[in-house]
């Protein structure tokens, strides 16, 4: 049987682009608090003074990135009205960077033709530091910005924290010729607790949590949503209210409420239904869960991902549950088989720690009495299938 031709027409989706992350809303429903103080904190800069250092931290699909790219939009709009000032920003996603120096070589190229660009390898990192002072002091600009999404993949290594935000205090960058701050965003509550104590009196003058939302500001948010991206009248009643409670109750993210009701609508359009059910949001939510799964997984820092490798390795000879220690022997065979530097066994055990805290490791205590001690042992807490499809799809890992 020959395919069925392509036509135009949807029977369900008005505007399905609308429930996509790229769409960028006009307001920030639910969010009138933490825009307000994100304002708040940048003033300085419309005065003309040095800006505040800013740390944005909270789980994700909770605003911080559509808030920042909006209060950001609103100050480039509005310093072009005020005379001998000129606001430059720049955007970059950490989330592939695992160290400061990655960082800094990164942000250099933004200043920087292809042709000119640094190698992520190469250089001293004071090198590439003076780098980017250099490239500060030229810029014609008063204000430089620096966004750095998802910081927290760099865990320990927080110097590039330490040097932005003091670069115009040690003299790096004289604030006469350019005056410089940082919004650093975090997707992770305890990446807070790790840093240093001088990076944590650099960057965090001013400190924005966004929190999950609950199950009726996600009902809000839906509903705005909702009124442009379907057809007026496929939606059942109970659709928005239920795509919102399961999201309010397993993460308060809008991001998987909008992905839930998404899918909801797109099973019914593969139905040929005339409307979208309870019964199509009911089929959705377990396809959105394992899809966060892999998302989540794909997020990871590469040494995360090199330690579960390592365990898919002890799984695949039967030798899961395994012990730290035993772990470890695994991983440094695959640091070495990856030709990426080897962490210390402590550092590992915090990644374990990290990786049972977000579901995807169980860790059971295992007690030989008064004469053995007692350790832990780790196990998949997610099917490693799923695990091992993930990793195939990550270049730097080849499973």
């Amino acid at each position: 049987m020959g395919l069925e031709p392509f036509t135009p027409g949807d029977s369900i989706f008005e505007n399905e682009d609308i429930l996509r992350d790229s769409h960028q809303p006009e307001t920030l429903l639910e969010r009138e608090d933490e825009l307000r103080e994100y304002q708040s904190s940048l003033q300085p800069v419309i005065n003309g003074a040095r800006p505040r250092n800013i740390f944005l931290y909270g789980q994700t699909g909770v605003g911080k990135t559509v808030a920042t790219d909006m209060v950001i939009d609103r100050l480039q709009t509005d310093q072009k009205k005020i005379d001998n000032l000129d606001v430059h920003s720049i955007n970059i996603i950490c989330k592939n960077l695992t160290s400061s120096y990655q960082v800094a070589v990164k942000l250099v190229n933004q200043f920087r033709p292809k042709d000119q660009r640094l190698p992520s390898t190469g250089y001293p990192p004071d090198t590439v530091y003076e780098f980017l002072w250099d490239h500060l002091k030229e810029i014609d600009a008063t204000h430089v910005l620096f966004i750095l999404d998802e910081i927290d993949a760099v865990g320990k290594d927080d110097n590039i924290l330490y040097e932005l935000p003091r670069c115009n205090d040690n003299g790096n960058v004289p604030p006469e010729i350019t005056k410089v701050g940082v919004i650093g965003i975090s997707n992770n509550f305890t990446f807070r607790e790790q840093l240093s104590a001088r990076v944590t009196d650099s960057l965090c003058d001013e400190e924005i949590h966004f929190p999950p939302y609950d199950s009726d500001q996600l009902r809000s948010i839906l509903h705005q949503r909702a009124e442009r991206a379907f057809i007026s009248g496929v939606l059942e009643d109970d659709v928005v209210p239920l795509a919102a409670a399961i999201a309010g109750q397993e993460s308060g993210s809008a991001r998987q409420a909008l992905k839930l009701l998404f899918k909801a609508g797109d099973l019914a359009r593969g139905d040929n239904a005339k409307a979208v059910t309870e019964s199509h949001m009911r089929e959705a939510e377990p396809l959105i869960k394992e899809g966060k799964i892999k998302s989540e997984l794909q997020s990871l820092p590469a040494q995360s991902h090199i330690t579960l490798y390592a365990l898919l390795r002890l799984h695949e000879k039967d030798n899961l549950p395994a012990k730290t220690g035993e772990i470890y022997d695994e991983y440094e065979k695959a640091a070495s088989h990856f030709q990426t530097q080897k962490k210390t066994d402590r550092t590992i055990r915090n990644r374990l720690n990290q990786l049972n805290l977000k579901g995807f490791l169980t860790v059971d205590e295992k007690n030989m009495g008064s004469r053995g001690g007692s350790y832990y042992v780790y196990q998949f807490g997610v099917r490693p299938e799923l695990i091992q499809n993930v990793l195939e799809n990550i270049d730097r890992v080849e499973v």
